[in-house]
């Protein structure tokens, strides 16, 4: 080998080479630690331009750069969007580059519809749970937030199945202000008038509105036949009635003068209509 003029030459070239690559890695690995590329700006944005209601981009910037690693060459994108995403508030963030040491982020925040389950948390417009404060949900809010529940996983269905009910009540002028869809797929609905609503399990992709449509048709009748008082519940799982629960004293229709129960008390009075 040592006397293989040809093939000491190529080992030297390769050598020299590697040498130069070396050099060249080293300056670019120098140059990019220069003081100059350490991330100085951190700038936070909405992502449609049309302002940040609920995250304040000073906070958030402040609490957020001390936990971001690198420079401008060297920070991890994604681990930066990471961070964001883990602020409250926060649905989704892109991070990009901007030269010589700054890093721009751009944030979508959640947009609450109402709060799921017990344990304080809120969903959104899209059918995302999230964590956040309950009284920025209800600042810019005249009414109480809708309350919503479900098993794991059926947050976009309660959401879709909510907007449906907003239009199969409006006839009749109620609207939901919670919905719960049980561990037995059952669903019960509360309306702003305070009436709960038992709508049972689906049998077919008609069943609810079905439902729905036969209590709204009868409902100005039994609101008739009260004295006084309201409807506390309403079971409409029944295939050809329904079942109710109130206090109120209620006139039979085939009869002029009230009917008073045998015995006057504070509690619920359930009649089965068919």
């Amino acid at each position: 080998m040592w006397h293989d003029v040809r093939t000491l030459n190529a080992t030297a070239s390769g050598l020299m080479a590697l040498t130069v690559l070396a050099c060249i890695a080293s300056g670019v690995w120098w140059l990019s630690q220069r003081p100059m590329f350490t991330l100085r700006t951190v700038r936070v944005e909405s992502m449609y331009g049309i302002g940040l209601k609920h995250v304040n981009e000073l906070t958030v910037r402040n609490g957020v750069v001390g936990k971001l690693k690198g420079n401008f060459f060297t920070a991890n994108l994604d681990q930066v969007r990471n961070v964001f995403e883990a602020v409250p508030w926060v649905r989704r963030a892109t991070v990009r580059r901007e030269w010589p040491n700054e890093l721009i982020v751009d944030v979508e925040e959640h947009e609450a519809l109402g709060t799921w389950g017990e344990d304080g948390r809120l969903l959104s417009v899209k059918g995302d749970v999230f964590t956040a404060n309950l009284a920025e949900a209800d600042e810019d809010r005249t009414l109480p937030l809708p309350a919503f529940d479900g098993p794991p996983g059926s947050e976009k269905e309660v959401l879709a199945r909510f907007a449906e009910l907003r239009g199969w009540f409006a006839p009749i002028k109620l609207a939901p202000e919670a919905l719960s869809l049980s561990s037995r797929y059952a669903w019960t609905v509360k309306l702003d008038n305070g009436m709960r609503v038992a709508l049972g399990r689906e049998q077919d992709r008609t069943t609810l509105r079905n439902r729905v449509q036969r209590l709204v048709g009868i409902y100005p009748q039994l609101v008739a036949r009260l004295q006084e008082g309201r409807i506390d519940s309403i079971d409409m799982r029944y295939s050809n009635g329904l079942a109710l629960a109130s206090s109120a004293l209620m006139v039979p229709s085939d009869a002029t003068k009230p009917v008073k129960p045998a015995k006057k008390t504070n509690s619920s009075k359930t009649t089965k209509h068919t």
